[in-house]
């Protein structure tokens, strides 16, 4: 993909959050962060967001400990988290029966290293076919489908020094 103007002044500034870009240009404020840690030489990731610490490895059968979910793992745990949050979210403030919310999640590999990210959303509630319907629509443009469909950039950032121990 072809860094925009916007992104390529991203990456020059030493000011990730788009901070200190020219008027022309859309600030970016963040709202979320994340530091992924890997020290010695299995594949363990701790990764710290906010005041969470999760972790990530890969399976034996990769070269890894098997010790936490994989980074596609947590990939999918994110996209079926902000999938179920958003429609709980959305059915609260429409005053809509939804009960529970499943989000069941494949990620499918294919011919010529082709992948693709398979979702099926179980409603359960007393709902009629308009408001499942809805959520359904809801479901496809959380931010985390968004930015997993390909709507959000992943912009290069410069270290800050910190690529020496």
């Amino acid at each position: 993909m072809t860094a925009t103007p916007a992104a390529a002044a991203a990456t020059d500034s030493p000011d990730t959050t788009g901070a200190g870009t020219t008027s022309t240009e859309p600030e970016f404020v963040r709202s979320a962060a994340v530091l992924a840690t890997s020290t010695g030489e299995d594949y363990r990731v701790d990764i710290r967001a906010g005041r969470h610490h999760l972790t990530a490895d890969e399976p034996a059968s990769a070269g890894g400990g098997d010790t936490a979910t994989t980074p596609v793992g947590l990939l999918l745990s994110a996209l079926g988290s902000c999938t179920a949050i958003t429609l709980r979210m959305y059915a609260q403030r429409k005053q809509w029966p939804l009960e529970t919310v499943r989000v069941h999640l494949g990620y499918e590999k294919g011919p010529d290293r082709a992948a693709r990210i398979t979702r099926r959303i179980d409603l359960v509630g007393d709902l009629d076919e308009a408001q499942r319907d809805r959520l359904l629509d809801i479901a496809e443009r959380t931010p985390v489908t968004l930015a997993v469909t390909g709507a959000t950039p992943v912009v290069a950032a410069r270290s800050k020094g910190a690529d020496r121990a």
